[in-house]
């Protein structure tokens, strides 16, 4: 019997993309047959794999691809400590341990994907696949064409990073807000926001509305749905996979 990377099997078990699993697994958490283990190695079935003392299934999971429409208020994490409400909360009646596929953050809102499916999650938020991810921002007041074509180009984080070059465009404008759409292809912790601190705007709201060329369509706000095979395709080959 073939013998595969632990973090491949934890990942087709469905406890969590093989990034988390290398994490876990580089943390101590990770006992092959209760010997801890070391990235690089490999089981097979018949090992028993334990993550923090609990064993994990070994046979793939059913897979599940989910997407929900988060409300603002909700935070993204598969548990809080502060007692916060999750986004997990929100999917009654799915029985898979499924996890949210990246990230948004509390006050923001719209498509967030989950999957039991470690290989998938880690496909769509690897940076090297620049997976396309779509915002409509509200901004407080107006825009000028210079802070448009800055955030466009690439900008300066709070903490040093410059971002990759992006689309940014004008939807409406009003004297009081202005509504743009923005396309990014990172996953830096709450770009869009620190994007458009780092020019001077303030956004109002902030809603993701797709992923990879798929649309969060008119779901409502706590509302999920599983995505169509033709959803599926079109993010497999959003990042080079059929």
């Amino acid at each position: 019997m073939e013998k595969v990377r632990i973090q491949k099997i934890i990942a087709e078990s469905g406890y969590c993309s093989r990034r988390k699993a290398e994490e876990l697994i580089a943390g101590g958490a990770v006992t092959v047959n209760g010997r801890p283990c070391t990235l690089g190695d490999k089981a097979d079935q018949r090992d028993v794999i334990a993550i923090n003392g609990k064993a994990i299934g070994a046979v793939p999971a059913e897979k599940r691809y989910i997407m929900l429409n988060k409300p603002r208020g909700y935070i993204t994490t598969m548990s809080d400590e502060q007692g916060r409400r999750t986004a997990v909360e929100l999917l009654e009646g799915v029985t898979e341990r499924v996890v949210p596929v990246g990230r948004l953050d509390r006050n923001s809102e719209g498509l967030l994907l989950f999957t039991n499916d470690g290989e998938f999650a880690n496909e769509i938020t690897h940076p090297s696949r620049h997976v396309s991810k779509t915002y409509r921002v509200t901004i407080d007041g107006r825009v000028n064409e210079d802070q448009l074509l800055r955030m466009s180009a690439g900008v300066e984080l709070d903490d040093g990073t410059k971002t990759l070059p992006c689309s940014v465009d004008v939807l409406t404008e009003q004297p009081d807000r202005t509504v743009l759409r923005i396309v990014i292809k990172q996953g830096l912790n709450r770009q869009i926001r620190r994007m458009c601190t780092a020019v001077g705007l303030n956004v109002g709201r902030l809603r993701r509305v797709a992923i990879g060329g798929v649309k969060l369509g008119m779901l409502k706000p706590g509302e999920w749905r599983d995505l169509t095979k033709d959803e599926l395709r079109i993010l497999r080959a959003a990042v080079g996979k059929r």
